[in-house]
């Protein structure tokens, strides 16, 4: 059980210590998980007043509290049949009395009671970015969220964000395609792909990564769900990187969550006449920084990719990794080839291989590796000379309030 000293800490309400400890209360989440018209506010409320899970579901069973639809639910739905749900599609409950429960979700407001996982244990918070955008992207913003994605995987840190269409999932898909670690949170219950069209991703995800939800198995998307996903996406991680949106976005609500829990916010900036540009450019007047690529990401977070500990995590060959090994700095093939005792065609041929995949670039002859990033050093130059802040803000000089936390609480 998490000690008083790692609890949240805000005028908001939190769990009650203990809570989701006992068997009794374990089997009464699994119950309080599936009910889909009492929000987390609303939960917490209940059992900071009831003191337990077990007598939160007590409460709303007996008709003291939640919706009709609710209390009829809840006295038919069967917490062993939930727990054997979970267990078929490999996920395990955390609950906030767990010493797996992440840490950076206690110091939000409305946090989950519990969650379930899929996979590796959520990350420290210092070890995540979230990576959010518009499902109906254009092509250059999924080029970039991807390249976002396989950057901070390169880095060692998890890519974070919704498994949805367009730069969810270009942003996951980068992280994987440098056998990185990436985390998606699901509106859904963990044995609901959705989207349909995210179903491999998904599966690719679960094996691989991390999935997380608050929804018990077999529970539907539905539209409030994403905005209260949303939250958690932003909680999880240091920092939030918004890669195109319009009006309207999802991905404001995450970066406005960002904000609010006092976590730095990133954002691409496209065309001024892109519709799509409208939540990165709000942002970025409002006190995001602004990024062109990973590598202004990764030195602004002061993270710095090393190259042989990156190369370590690539699906390489010998020869490429002896090359990729080989080039500490821009270097000609021919002087390649001779410091490593092969020949020139052998290492041609490899760098090659490695230029189409990403890892090497060819500048004016000369090749160097893409594993790398700015030190914090230059990093830091660069944010003095530009006048960016070291944390997003809104015009007023504080953190942004999000507009849409009521949203979670009208489910």
């Amino acid at each position: 059980m998490p000690s008083d000293a790692v609890r949240a800490k805000g005028p908001w309400a939190t769990w009650p210590p203990g809570y989701g400890s006992s068997d009794e209360d374990r089997r009464a989440l699994f119950v309080l998980s599936a009910l889909r018209g009492v929000s987390p506010r609303s939960l917490i409320a209940l059992a900071v007043e009831r003191g337990s899970a077990a007598a939160t579901l007590a409460w709303i069973r007996e008709g003291r509290a939640g919706s009709g639809n609710d209390q009829a639910f809840a006295r038919v739905l069967d917490p062993d049949e939930l727990a054997r749900a979970a267990e078929a599609c490999g996920a395990r409950l955390v609950t906030w009395a767990s010493v797996d429960y992440p840490s950076q979700l206690r110091q939000i407001p409305d946090p989950p009671g519990a969650i379930y996982v899929i996979g590796r244990t959520p990350p420290d918070v210092t070890s995540a970015v979230a990576t959010v955008g518009a499902r109906r992207c254009t092509a250059s913003g999924r080029e970039a969220a991807h390249a976002i994605g396989r950057g901070l995987a390169l880095a060692g840190l998890t890519v974070v964000s919704g498994a949805a269409r367009g730069i969810d999932a270009a942003s996951h898909d980068g992280a994987l395609s440098v056998q990185g670690a990436t985390l998606a949170v699901l509106g859904s219950g963990l044995d609901v792909a959705y989207p349909s069209a995210s179903r491999a991703l998904i599966r690719r995800i679960g094996g691989a990564g991390t999935l997380v939800s608050e929804y018990a198995p077999g529970t539907p998307p539905s539209q409030h769900h994403f905005p209260a996903r949303n939250r958690i996406v932003a909680g999880l991680c240091r920092a939030t990187v918004v890669v195109e949106g319009a009006r309207g976005s999802g991905s404001l609500i995450t970066a406005e969550y960002a904000m609010e829990f006092g976590r730095d916010v990133y954002a691409v900036a496209g065309s001024v006449t892109s519709a799509l540009s409208e939540v990165p450019l709000q942002l970025i007047r409002e006190g995001a920084t602004l990024i062109r690529d990973a590598e202004d990401l990764l030195g602004d977070l002061g993270v710095e990719v090393v190259p042989t500990e990156a190369a370590e995590r690539l699906d390489l060959d010998d020869a490429e990794r002896r090359v990729l090994a080989g080039i500490v700095e821009p270097t000609l093939p021919d002087r390649l080839a001779s410091s490593l005792g092969v020949g020139i065609h052998e290492v041609v041929g490899v760098l090659m291989r490695l230029e189409l995949r990403g890892y090497v670039r060819n500048v004016g002859g000369r090749y160097e590796t893409t594993l790398k990033a700015r030190s914090q050093r230059d990093a830091a130059s660069e944010r003095s000379a530009r006048g960016t802040p070291d944390r997003a803000t809104s015009r007023t000089g504080t953190p942004a309030t999000s507009s849409r936390l009521a949203a979670i609480d009208e489910r």
